[in-house]
């Protein structure tokens, strides 16, 4: 076996222990039934040895009304909170592309420092600046601005501002990437031809940039679509998120198989786009 042979052989191992066998015992136990033991579901096989799968939890996830609001309501929020962060994100990323070089080291030093802060400090950091008796309340009674306290903890606005403050860095970071690479004189050429700056941003960088955009968004999108801490701690009891759902059944209801239904559809949804956008690569619709 060759040294490359070696290496693609551990990232297989690798996958496969944290990925591949993981994932098919959240399947085995989500066509399991639930059960009072240890552990709370039947096995994959009853004591003559057939198999006792069944897909009634699955049925359940789309005839309950609570889990398709539940998958809907985390769509919406993350496509929500993605865009934002696409609209914030390509001008910084484009911004810290066009610095000197001597100074983008710093910007994209200032895009990651609040990886060095633990995540849970800093969306609790959040709660003190939004809630009623918080810094922002308290500045703008202050300075006359309003009478009474504005209501922005637990509310959605809040849920997409913590989602958009702790994933930023994952879409400025593609975006700045493939900005940085983007030949000037492009732009220079559209220029002399006669091309507005607008124009040229149009019909130069914002397709060369889409590969960017495209590994941003879904670097965003994957992880908000789960998200669990941010919607319980900065979000209503209206906020409705899968991540909120898949806790109350693995830990309040104890319903394992339930569960890991869940988790299997939402891997399902969140495996589609990044398998739709390879196949855009592959023929070629998106740039590489």
């Amino acid at each position: 076996m060759t040294r490359r042979q070696g290496l693609i052989a551990i990232l297989w191992l690798w996958s496969a222990a944290l990925f591949v066998l993981p994932l098919i015992i959240v399947l085995k136990i989500s066509v399991a039934e639930t059960r009072l033991g240890v552990p709370p579901y039947t096995a994959f096989f009853d004591a003559a040895h057939h198999v006792t799968a069944n897909t009634e939890n699955y049925s359940r996830l789309f005839t309950d009304s609570l889990y398709v609001k539940a998958y809907l309501g985390s769509l919406k929020t993350a496509f929500i909170a993605t865009l934002i962060a696409l609209l914030m994100g390509y001008p910084m990323a484009y911004a810290i592309a066009r610095a000197p070089a001597h100074r983008r080291d710093l910007w994209l030093l200032l895009v990651m420092l609040p990886f060095w802060t633990s995540f849970l400090v800093r969306i609790y950091a959040w709660i003190g600046l939004l809630r009623p008796s918080g810094i922002i309340n308290t500045v703008l009674q202050a300075l006359g601005i309003i009478d009474a306290p504005l209501h922005m903890l637990n509310t959605n606005g809040a849920v997409y501002l913590g989602i958009v403050y702790t994933y930023l860095p994952f879409m400025v970071l593609p975006l700045y990437a493939r900005l940085e690479k983007l030949d000037a004189s492009l732009l220079e050429a559209a220029r002399d031809l006669g091309a507005t700056p607008w124009r040229a941003f149009c019909a130069v960088t914002l397709p060369l940039s889409m590969p960017g955009i495209v590994a941003g968004c879904l670097l965003v999108f994957i992880p908000a679509v789960g998200e669990f801490v941010i919607p319980e701690l900065l979000g209503g009891p209206n906020t409705l998120m899968i991540g909120r759902v898949l806790w109350n059944e693995f830990f309040t209801n104890r319903d394992w198989p339930v569960a890991s239904a869940v988790t299997a559809v939402l891997l399902i949804l969140l495996v589609a786009p990044i398998v739709w956008v390879q196949r855009l690569q592959a023929r070629g619709d998106l740039a590489p």
